[in-house]
């Protein structure tokens, strides 16, 4: 690993002490970690991912790998031990994947087979039509949490920096911030990274930026309740824990899981654990679609109307609750079906 470290940021002409300035470490640290001297810690680890582009698959395990010598190179039984957790890993991975009802295979093979129309016709795309369904997307996920300006008016806050009378300046702000928060999704699609921490609490940040700073792209450190839900969320010591478990479960699962099943699994995991004051729907919405945008597929747009809105909350809760959570994958299957369908009749398909 160490060689890997140092050889891609020369290749980037990138100086230990710039590289140490760009992850917010003294250049020591950076210094000794190539050099072996030192171990990194798993933040680092992404971080050096993140920065010299090195995919987080690559790097991660040899991080894993690492630790392991480290810790188990002197213990007799090393290699027995290490046979039997391979094991462990490999069960619990063909665990995780769920079995399908006939009905739900049969909408993610319609998914499937609308994507490879879709894909037919992406030359005729633009920016002009995808502007279009961002806002659109913005519009609805901001009315979901209650914020009440028309499309319209999201249009002219966003795109015209108007002001709206009679409109909060928070609803202003949700709906510039959600805006932003979709480039940056976009821009995480082009580089091919791998969902960590680090993008997640930025998403969360543009999310509540200028709204509750004081909260923004942090873990919460109070407990919280979901109106009208009989879902409890857990206590805030146990949030940073469960988040890490959330990251390795997509490490372990992502390339077993059909992307739509994926989306809608992280979508739902995220905000069971509720790990922010606020801004836990959209966050969790915007996590959903990078996964569909880095698979080919198109936003699932979740209408804001009182039917949709209300269909989302009891189909999620029921995840919650229950150890059923067939009816919330339907659910995300048939808005990605109606967004996919949408698409390809703007792109006269």
């Amino acid at each position: 690993m160490k060689a890997l470290l140092k050889t891609t940021r020369q290749e980037k002409g990138l100086k230990i002490r710039e590289l140490a300035q760009l992850m917010g470490v003294d250049q020591a640290i950076v210094s000794k970690i190539e050099s072996g001297a030192r171990q990194a810690t798993k933040e680092q680890i992404l971080k050096f991912a993140s920065i010299l582009e090195i995919p987080e698959e690559t790097l991660l395990p040899l991080w894993i790998k690492e630790r392991l010598l480290n810790e188990l190179q002197y213990e007799p039984y090393a290699a027995q031990a290490i046979y039997m957790v391979q094991e462990e890993l490999e069960n619990y991975s063909k665990k995780q994947v769920p079995t399908l009802s006939q009905s739900l295979q049969e909408k993610l093979a319609n998914i499937d087979s609308l994507k490879v129309k879709l894909d037919t016709l992406r030359q005729y795309d633009s920016f002009r039509i995808a502007q279009a369904l961002e806002l659109e997307y913005t519009f609805e996920s901001n009315r979901i949490e209650g914020n009440t300006l028309t499309l319209r008016e999201t249009d002219l806050v966003i795109n015209e920096g108007l002001t709206v009378s009679g409109k909060s300046m928070r609803e202003h702000l949700e709906a510039i911030n959600h805006q932003e928060a979709i480039l940056y999704v976009k821009e995480l699609v082009q580089k091919k990274s791998k969902i960590n921490e680090r993008e997640v609490l930025v998403m969360h940040n543009l999310i509540l930026r200028g709204i509750m700073p004081e909260y923004a792209g942090k873990y919460r450190n109070i407990q919280v309740m979901i109106k009208g839900s009989a879902h409890n969320p857990p206590q805030p010591f146990l949030v940073a824990k469960q988040m890490e478990e959330l990251y390795l479960w997509y490490a372990t699962n992502y390339k077993t899981y059909h992307p739509v099943l994926l989306a809608a699994e992280m979508h739902e995991r995220l905000v069971t654990i509720h790990p922010f004051v606020d801004g836990n729907g959209r966050t969790s919405r915007l996590l959903m679609n990078l996964i569909l945008l880095r698979n080919g597929f198109v936003i699932a747009n979740i209408k804001g109307d009182y039917e949709t809105r209300m269909k989302y909350y009891t189909t999620l809760e029921q995840a919650q609750t229950t150890d059923s959570k067939e009816d919330f994958h339907h659910f995300i299957a048939d808005v990605e079906i109606e967004c996919l369908e949408k698409y390809l009749k703007i792109l006269g398909g």
